[in-house]
């Protein structure tokens, strides 16, 4: 039943060849503009995709809902829903008025001669092809170790946005040398080429002392390194992808590189954003905190989040990790697996999430591969996980975006809906049912304890170890004085991720309390950063 949206995600591998990645989103700005055939190629990218998409099921859709049959109808009869034997049905919208049965049977036979479910019975795959089988292999490669897709030289940064580009980790300034990448000690003070890519480097020619030496050395240069899940890739699909009041010809403008970064944006998170917020709030990621602290930062972020990601699969990308421990500079790590181990999507959750001691296991086990590629004078901050109650409490009874032009599909509905077909980002949470949300804030605290008592208990060579409370309470409330509601935190589509005011907010506060508690791990404010401005300007953009 999935198999054609395989044809749907692989349609963007038709263009690859030609164009590997998606040109830079909105706002980026690399030292190059990408160019006219960029733009060209975007475009066609973009066209071929909803080309394939309207010939493939348009027709079928178009027949149905003109004759009346609901989304859900729709949905179960081109198979992108289904219905294990046994299994209740499962509906967003109200039902027929005749009976479901007779109702999916005459939409059946009006698409019984679909080339759709043709192919759907059929199981092949776009990616079968022998002259996309290679680079097929390269995506699912790249993305699967959570490594750029395009790297010349295999140091684990790119010249590229996007398929886990730069985007996700500082943009490489010399992609044919592995010994140039960001957030490692210049080589020889930079006075020939930038082998860090902070933008500075040559030599002053008042003096003749190395730019890199005058206004680095001594002010403990350090970068920012995430191993989360979804929520600090921050997953977000845009509200008018999918209501048709809000679409038009702009809103599927950051589509191409929305699906080259797996329906993330980390170029806006938290941890790692290098972009101004699109919600205009004043509050930065704690990679420009560092950068205006200390502008020899410049470039040193590594967004290692990963869609469901959780501490029992970390050690299946954790070596995507670029720092090596004689050549780099100290790092700041943050540690933030804060849902995946108490959300699942099955019936009953519970038997599938993570206990205490598989927890302990395995967060032990990364501590231990840190240490082993940190430098020394490095630090780990261990995230705790949030009470995740406050989804069901602030946004159950409002209208979920499908359901907001006839006020038919609340998010109560909605997420019934996702548990129904098992598929729900965390039934735990978000479900009716009190008892098991309560069972799910409990074990998340339970897990949250462990990581502190880690935290004072557990000593390591090459960084110290920080705890710090998810603390969206804190957030709302912070929120709510600007006068802004809760629900408005939460990524409307999903109903489940924090969204870009919640994790600038949630980076602000560990900002402010890294800065009252623990001002070593930030490093010295660099006296000089006027003077870099001064000659570098951008220092290269990012």
């Amino acid at each position: 039943m999935q198999s054609p949206w395989k044809v749907l995600l692989a349609a963007p591998l038709l263009l690859l060849p030609f164009h590997t990645v998606a040109s830079p989103a909105r706002g980026d700005q690399p030292s190059t503009r990408p160019s006219n055939g960029h733009t060209c190629v975007e475009k066609l990218f973009l066209k071929s995709t909803c080309y394939l998409v309207v010939r493939m099921f348009g027709p079928d859709i178009i027949k149905l809902l003109s004759a009346d049959m609901k989304a859900d109808v729709v949905c179960h009869t081109l198979q992108f829903c289904g219905q294990d034997p046994g299994q209740a049905f499962c509906h967003l919208y109200p039902l027929p008025k005749e009976t479901w049965k007779s109702t999916l049977e005459k939409a059946r036979q009006m698409v019984k001669k679909s080339p759709t479910l043709k192919y759907s019975r059929s199981g092949s795959d776009i990616c079968s092809l022998p002259f996309l089988a290679k680079i097929c292999e390269k995506i699912k490669s790249a993305l699967e170790n959570s490594v750029p897709f395009r790297d010349v030289d295999s140091d684990k940064y790119s010249v590229s946005p996007t398929l886990r580009g730069y985007h996700w980790r500082g943009r490489d300034c010399n992609d044919s040398d592995k010994k140039a990448y960001p957030g490692r000690r210049p080589d020889n003070w930079d006075v020939h080429q930038d082998s860090n890519c902070n933008g500075i480097w040559g030599v002053d020619p008042k003096d003749g002392i190395p730019y890199e030496k005058k206004f680095c050395e001594g002010s403990e240069p350090r970068g920012i390194i995430l191993l989360g899940d979804s929520a600090g890739a921050h997953f977000h699909i845009p509200p008018e992808w999918i209501t048709a009041s809000q679409m038009s010809l702009k809103s599927f403008v950051d589509l191409p590189s929305a699906l080259t970064d797996e329906l993330n944006w980390p170029q806006l998170s938290g941890a790692t954003g290098f972009l101004n917020s699109t919600s205009g709030i004043k509050e930065n990621s704690i990679y420009l905190h560092l950068r205006k602290r200390n502008r020899c930062n410049h470039r040193d972020y590594q967004n290692l989040a990963k869609n469901g990601a959780s501490s029992q699969n970390l050690e299946r990308f954790i070596q995507s990790l670029s720092r090596n421990p004689q050549l780099d500079h100290p790092a700041i790590v943050i540690y933030a697996m804060i849902g995946n181990d108490v959300c699942n999507g099955k019936i009953d959750p519970v038997p599938k999430m993570t206990t205490p001691e598989q927890f302990y296991s395995k967060v032990m086990e990364t501590l231990k591969y840190l240490n082993s590629h940190l430098p020394n004078g490095s630090h780990v901050i261990l995230y705790g996980l949030p009470d995740g109650t406050f989804l069901w409490d602030h946004l159950h009874n409002r209208y979920h975006p499908l359901g907001q032009l006839n006020e038919d599909v609340t998010y109560e509905q909605f997420y019934t809906f996702l548990s129904c077909l098992q598929v729900s980002s965390c039934h735990g949470w978000m479900s009716s049912n009190k008892t098991l949300r309560t069972l799910t804030s409990e074990r998340a605290e339970q897990l949250s304890n462990i990581l502190k008592k880690i935290a004072i208990s557990k000593k390591f060579t090459n960084f110290d170890l920080l705890y710090v409370d998810f603390d969206f309470q804190g957030v709302v409330k912070k929120w709510q004085n600007r006068g802004g509601q809760p629900w408005q935190l939460i990524e409307p589509v999903d109903g489940f991720h924090p969204n870009e005011v919640a994790l600038l907010l949630l980076a602000d506060d560990l900002w402010d309390k890294m800065q009252l508690q623990w001002p070593q791990v930030l490093g010295k404010e660099n006296p000089f950063n006027p003077q870099i401005e001064q000659v570098f300007g951008d220092q290269g953009g990012h």
